[in-house]
């Protein structure tokens, strides 16, 4: 009879453990989903923090200001991606922190990825990213991939085309999921 109750009791700290390691896995994979809304529906991209960890920290803190709230598409280009960010909704603009230097790995600019914009310095990414469209081989190697839309690409896929667009679309509401309680 001990033995049995051993191994009841062993059994139930082991699922019990389980189950806390599935909660704990789930809220990590939480915090790297960034929740972006749009018009017609919720984008959820996977970020990378293994392939550009300085970029997914910087996206992450400006969704959790709400620095993305309201912000156009202000180049969207047919077949190629959709770039949004700047608060000027001009190209132009970005946040008040520092630029964040160039972070290149083996992420390839493929249909879903997502991208830091940046001037033609190599390390002037700021704020704006975009949302690719197609692939795009030309790019890997010259801007950071920090992830990757896996769900709803329909939604990007009929943001309003222009540089700039005549009615740009936004994003209305910018989120980490682990912020969300959803």
């Amino acid at each position: 009879m001990p033995r049995f109750l051993i191994f009841v009791v062993t059994l139930f700290f082991t699922i019990g453990g389980m189950m806390n390691a599935g909660q704990v896995n789930a809220q990590a994979d939480k915090e790297n989903l960034l929740h972006i809304d749009l018009k017609d529906g919720r984008v959820v991209v996977e970020l990378l923090p293994e392939k550009a960890p300085q970029h997914v920290e910087r996206i992450k803190k400006l969704a959790r200001e709400k620095f993305y709230d309201g912000i156009i598409f202000h180049r969207v280009i047919d077949g190629f991606m959709a770039q949004t960010g700047d608060p000027t909704g001009t190209g132009l603009g970005g946040s008040d922190y520092p630029d964040v230097p160039l972070e290149i790995s083996d992420a390839s600019f493929t249909r879903g990825a997502v991208g830091m914009a940046r001037s033609a310095a190599p390390n002037s990414a700021n704020s704006q990213f975009f949302i690719m469209f197609e692939d795009a081989p030309h790019l890997n190697g010259n801007y950071t991939v920090w992830g990757r839309v896996i769900e709803g690409m329909d939604y990007v896929d009929a943001i309003t085309r222009g540089e700039p667009p005549a009615a740009p679309d936004k994003m209305l509401r910018v989120r980490v999921a682990s912020d969300t309680g959803e």
